[in-house]
């Protein structure tokens, strides 16, 4: 493992976590601001749609970490990717939208997605 390699993954997580508050930010404002329920379940699906796809695109970063923690890594991202996946299988926006919060979150908090990026930060 480098710390290159760790650099880069927590880069990667930090760049889907700042679109994954970008996609909350807008399903909020249409939401709130325009009353479009519709609009924003788009905006939880493209959400969900993201994260489930978090663990395949960040594979080539998790596998240059080396055995042990890539193995942590590959283990966190597949749990954050199945629940997203679950969630569309389902198709609930609440679901959707709890994606990444623990149940005790507080608005300001980092997410789980955050959290894990400079976890991930930290390993270098």
């Amino acid at each position: 493992m480098s710390a290159d390699a760790t650099a880069k993954l927590a880069d990667f997580l930090d760049e889907k976590a700042k679109q994954v508050k970008a996609i909350e930010t807008e399903a909020e404002a249409i939401i709130h601001g325009k009353g479009d329920q519709a609009g924003y379940e788009a905006k939880m699906r493209e959400k969900a749609a993201l994260l489930s796809k978090l663990s395949g695109e960040a594979a080539p970063l998790v596998a240059a970490l080396g055995r042990g923690l890539a193995d942590d890594a590959a283990e966190r991202l597949d749990g954050f990717s199945q629940n997203a996946a679950m969630s569309l299988k389902v198709g609930s926006v609440f679901f959707m939208s709890a994606l990444l919060y623990p149940d005790e979150h507080k608005a300001g908090e980092p997410n789980n997605l955050e959290l894990f990026a400079a976890e991930v930060r930290g390993w270098a």
